[in-house]
Parts: C-alpha cells; sequence; structure tokens
C-alpha cells in the first residue's frame, strides 16, 4: 500500500509496531455493517462498528460493538458512570472525531475519549473494526485493539 493509501487509523498503528491486515471494499452508503461483514466473508460477530455518545455530564464516549448488535444505552451509561448517555447528531461526527459517518474508528480519533469494546471482542482470534475511511476495514488481534485504544471490556448489547 502507497504511504498516501495508509488511512490515520494505519499510520497508528505502523507507529506502535501493531500488525494488522487492511481489506477495501467498493464503499457504498446503502452498505449496513452486516453487509460489509459478507462482502469480507466473516462472521457479523467478528466485524465492529464505531458508536460514539455523549453522556449527561458532557463528556464523549466511545462504544464498539458487534455490527449485527444494538448499543444499549441503558448499560452504556452504566458502564460509563453516567446517569445516561445519547448517540451525537451525525454532523458532529466529524468535528469531534475527524472520521465521518461509516468511517468512525476507535484509533486515532483526535481526542481519546474513554472507549469501551463488548465482551466478546477478545473472545476471537482477530476482529474487524473501520480503518478510518469508508471502503477499509482493518483486521486485528483484540488485545491489540485493546492497547492502542484504551478500551475497557463491558457487555453493552
Amino acid at each position: 500500500m502507497k504511504k498516501e493509501d495508509k488511512t490515520n487509523v494505519m499510520r497508528v498503528l505502523d507507529g506502535k509496531k501493531i500488525s494488522y491486515e487492511s481489506h477495501a471494499y467498493e464503499p457504498d452508503p446503502a452498505l449496513s455493517g452486516e453487509d460489509i461483514a459478507k462482502i469480507l466473508g466473516e462472521d457479523p460477530e467478528k466485524v465492529f462498528k464505531t458508536l460514539v455518545t455523549q453522556g449527561k455530564s458532557g463528556a464523549y464516549y466511545v462504544f464498539v460493538v458487534p455490527v449485527k448488535e444494538e448499543l444499549d444505552l441503558k448499560k452504556a451509561a452504566k458502564t460509563a458512570g453516567e446517569k445516561a448517555v445519547a448517540m451525537i447528531k451525525q454532523k458532529e461526527l466529524l468535528p469531534l472525531t475527524g472520521y465521518v459517518h461509516g468511517g468512525c474508528s476507535p484509533i486515532g480519533m483526535k481526542k481519546q475519549f474513554k472507549t469501551f469494546l463488548h465482551a466478546t471482542a477478545p473472545t476471537y482470534d482477530k476482529i474487524f473494526v473501520s480503518a478510518g475511511k469508508v471502503g477499509i476495514q482493518i483486521e486485528l488481534l483484540p488485545d491489540d485493539l485493546i492497547k492502542v485504544a484504551g478500551c475497557n471490556i463491558a457487555d453493552i448489547v
């Protein structure tokens, strides 16, 4: 992959000497996370989406869950120590994280927010998350994601 083809996520992983494999697909806004898992030929339980929320306190939180699951906002709030959390508006995503909807990754955001990874992730040999750009996923060890993104493990679906 040429240097200019690398995403910020890949540069962060390269800088930390963390191995990963990138998987590109034709970007299409109509694709769901489950569609992407199918394109990758992977179990949707191993392909994760990154969701950004804001708590009642005003703090932001990142939740990484399997694409076929829904974030349980009550469990998420409890896990984050908040009375309640809500998904941020799509237009707030880019200025806050540096990522667009469909290309948000828990790695390499503009600012590191408290991040929670669903409890099933460590049970897999490898998992997939966005490479920070629509049309590219990265495959890496769950422990490497936990280390680089500072993830806390929690039951959040």
